[in-house]
């Protein structure tokens, strides 16, 4: 019998990369999607292999149907099966909410939410038949709280939780999981923009006296995927720190 399949959007960095990282070492058939950052994706899929996980890189923009319709094809039938998908890729963007133009507006939602919608659409084609699947979708807190000076972001990881929580209820009776993951302030490349101080400001406000890590995220993802979830679905779950309580 086939070990699960896991397909992971933005896989090449971050919590994303965590993701695979950890799916991998549950034993777990990887598919890596990228669309920008090649170079990344193709240095994890090399250390992949060199420890002989079963794994596939897939390059798409999961904003458009086609290249996402092709994604999930290559998947099934690489792998003859697909189990789980973590929906994770995403952009964010500061600004103030006056200085936000259309196109700033448009990408955050396409990117952040109809990519959510395209993705899950099309590997429900596979789970519903098989009557299994989980979903696990990447938001964040400021989708829960809202955050000044990222209206856009915030919209659209806020409709994330909206989709998590509506298509669960219509998905149960198919035993398809659909939760959602919300994490807090996360070392990543998104924190690119602050500098240290307020950086630090954020590990002090938060009451674990720490930044999150990929890892943390990633840990979260593979309890969602695994059977002791079974009976979750629909839920909003934040690994945050106690930052937002």
């Amino acid at each position: 019998m086939k070990a699960n399949t896991v397909l992971i959007t933005g896989a090449s960095r971050g919590i994303g990369k965590a993701t695979a990282e950890a799916f991998a070492q549950q034993g777990y058939q990887v598919l890596i999607n990228f669309n920008k950052s090649e170079q990344e994706a193709v240095a994890l899929y090399d250390s992949f292999k060199k420890k002989e996980c079963s794994v596939k890189l897939f390059k798409a923009d999961v904003s458009k149907r086609n290249e996402v319709e092709a994604m999930i094809n290559f998947c099934v039938n690489e792998f003859g099966r697909i189990d789980v998908l973590v929906n994770n890729a995403g952009i964010s963007q500061e600004k103030l909410f006056v200085d936000i133009t259309d196109e700033d507006w448009d990408q955050m939602i396409t990117i952040d939410l109809k990519s959510v919608f395209l993705c899950s659409q099309e590997v429900l084609r596979y789970m519903i038949s098989q009557k299994k699947g989980k979903i696990i979708n990447i938001s964040s807190i400021w989708g829960m709280v809202g955050a000044s000076c990222e209206v856009h972001y915030s919209t659209a990881k806020a409709g994330v939780i909206g989709l998590t929580k509506a298509l669960a209820k219509e998905l149960g009776p198919s035993n398809i999981q659909v939760n959602c993951i919300a994490p807090g302030i996360i070392q990543t490349d998104m924190l690119s923009s602050y500098n240290q101080e307020q950086i630090n400001m954020f590990s002090e406000n938060t009451p674990l006296m720490r930044l999150g890590s990929p890892w943390d995220i990633a840990m979260c993802t593979i309890f969602l995927a695994s059977h002791q979830a079974d009976f979750i679905t629909g839920q909003i779950i934040s690994p945050n720190g106690g930052f937002v309580i």
